[in-house]
C-alpha cells in the first residue's frame, strides 16, 4: 500500500519569523499525525536552513521548490543540488507550472534537471499538468504524455523511485478551481497506466501521484479517498497551520480506510 504524502509549497511567502512559527504550529499540530503520513516542507530557499532546525528530530522532510539543471559555477541565481542537500533537502520540485509559465521551462529543461537531482541523490517531485484551453478541447492526456515523456527521457530504472509525480493542473492552481474527484482520479490513473507502459505494473503499482491544484481542508478528504490519488501538493493552504494539518489529518485517515 502506497503510504499517503501531503507537501507544502509555500512559494514566494514568509519572512524568516513567518516561516519560522509556520513550520513550528504545523510541527506541533500535525504531530499525532506524522507516523501515517509522509509530510515534506518546500519553504523559500532563504529559509530553507532556518525550517531545517525547526523541523529537525521530527518526521518531517525538507525540499526546495526548484533545482538547477548545472553543478555549481557561474550561474547567478541558481541553486545547486549540492546545495539543497547540504542545508538538509531531501526533495525538490520540478517542472511546476509557474516555472514552466513564468520561465519558460521546456520538457527538456525539466529533464535536464530532474537527472541532475537524482543524481545527486535528491528525491523529486516533477510536476505535469495541462492548462484550460487544453482540457477544455480533451488534450489533457495528450498533454500529460508529452510531459511525462520528456521529463523521464533517459531515467532509468535504477533512479526511478526517486521520483513522484504531481498532477497539477494548471486551471486549478491559486485560481480556487479544483478538479473534481472524478477528474483527479482519471488523471492519476492515465498517469498510472502510462508508467505501466514506459517502465512496468512493479513500478507503476509503487510510484506515488499527488494532486495538487486549490486543495484545501475542506475538499482534501474527497480527493484524497480516490484509489490513485497518493496525497496532495499544497499551495496556498500551507500557509495556515491548521488547515494544512487539517489536510495531513485527512490524509491519514484515508491512510487508515
Amino acid at each position: 500500500m502506497r503510504k499517503k504524502m501531503v507537501v507544502g509549497n509555500w512559494k514566494m511567502n514568509t519572512t524568516s519569523s513567518s516561516a519560522k512559527e509556520l513550520a513550528t504550529q504545523i510541527r506541533e499540530t500535525a504531530g499525532p499525525h506524522l507516523s501515517a503520513v509522509d509530510v515534506v516542507f518546500c519553504p523559500p530557499f532563504p529559509y530553507l536552513s532556518l525550517v531545517s532546525g525547526v523541523i529537525s528530530g521530527s518526521q518531517i522532510g525538507l525540499g526546495g521548490q526548484d533545482v538547477s539543471a548545472r553543478s555549481p559555477g557561474a550561474f547567478t541565481g541558481e541553486n545547486a543540488a549540492e546545495m539543497l542537500l547540504d542545508v538538509g533537502c531531501e526533495w525538490a520540485i520540478i517542472g511546476h507550472s509557474e516555472r514552466r509559465t513564468y520561465h519558460a521551462e521546456s520538457d527538456a529543461v525539466v529533464n535536464q534537471k530532474l537527472k541532475r537531482a537524482v543524481q545527486l541523490g535528491l528525491s523529486v517531485f516533477l510536476c505535469v499538468g495541462e492548462r484550460k484551453e487544453e482540457r477544455q478541447s480533451n488534450q489533457t492526456e495528450v498533454v500529460l504524455e508529452t510531459q511525462l515523456s520528456g521529463a523521464f527521457s533517459e531515467i532509468d530504472l535504477s533512479v526511478v523511485a526517486k521520483v513522484v509525480i504531481a498532477y497539477e493542473p494548471v486551471w486549478a492552481i491559486g485560481t480556487g478551481l479544483v478538479a473534481t474527484n472524478e477528474q483527479a482520479e482519471s488523471a492519476h490513473a492515465f498517469i498510472r497506466g502510462w508508467l505501466k507502459t514506459r517502465y512496468n505494473a512493479e513500478v507503476a503499482d509503487g510510484m506515488r501521484i499527488l494532486y495538487g491544484g486549490s486543495v484545501k481542508a475542506d475538499n482534501a478528504s474527497g480527493l484524497l479517498s480516490q484509489p490513485n490519488v497518493d496525497g496532495a501538493l499544497v499551495g496556498g493552504a500551507s500557509l495556515d497551520a491548521h488547515g494544512f494539518a487539517s489536510i495531513i489529518q485527512s490524509a491519514a485517515q484515508c491512510s487508515c480506510c
